[in-house]
């Protein structure tokens, strides 16, 4: 006789409910938060390209020779450790600074928005870093020049202007 197989239970509640969203006012307030804090590479290409000053400078955090490596034409170069002793010279405090460093799997511009913060600067993180930059098909700047790849599909929308969010 052959033994029956039982699909394993389901779980009571659902492993995304374990936790229950938070209530409505609660959740907008955090979310509008967030958005004070972080802004995303397709804004940013979006301020840059859409005529005028964009009304904030971009900062990239990453060592001298990430910079050389390859960057985004209209960033300014500030390594995190240089911040210290560089940034009033590089930087206007009145014009908020958005920061970058090189992808979601690193801190280094979540380091760098805190150093800036603590130095009275009003600072916004680039959510996905270069990386990101570099995915959705933005140019930037190397050593033999200007590099553009087309965006990675996966992760960009293609064929069309913005990804309807």
């Amino acid at each position: 006789m052959t033994a029956q197989v039982l699909p394993a239970p389901r779980p009571a509640v659902s492993p995304v409910l374990r936790t229950p969203p938070a209530a409505p006012a609660e959740a907008a307030a955090y979310f509008a938060a967030r958005l004070a804090f972080h802004t995303d590479a397709a804004d940013v290409h979006a301020a840059f390209t859409g005529g005028g000053d964009p009304g904030f400078v971009l900062v990239d955090v990453r060592s001298t020779e990430s910079w050389e490596q390859g960057h985004i034409p209209e960033a300014r170069h500030l390594a995190t450790a240089d911040i210290p002793h560089r940034a009033a010279e590089l930087l206007d405090p009145a014009v908020p600074v958005v920061v970058h460093c090189w992808g979601p799997g690193c801190d280094g511009a979540t380091r760098a928005a805190a150093a800036l913060a603590e130095r009275g600067y009003q600072v916004k993180e680039m959510l996905g870093g270069i990386e990101y930059w570099i995915r959705e098909g933005h140019a930037v700047q190397t050593a033999q020049g200007r590099r553009q790849g087309a965006p990675d599909p996966l992760t960009a929308p293609v064929g069309e202007a913005d990804c309807g969010c």
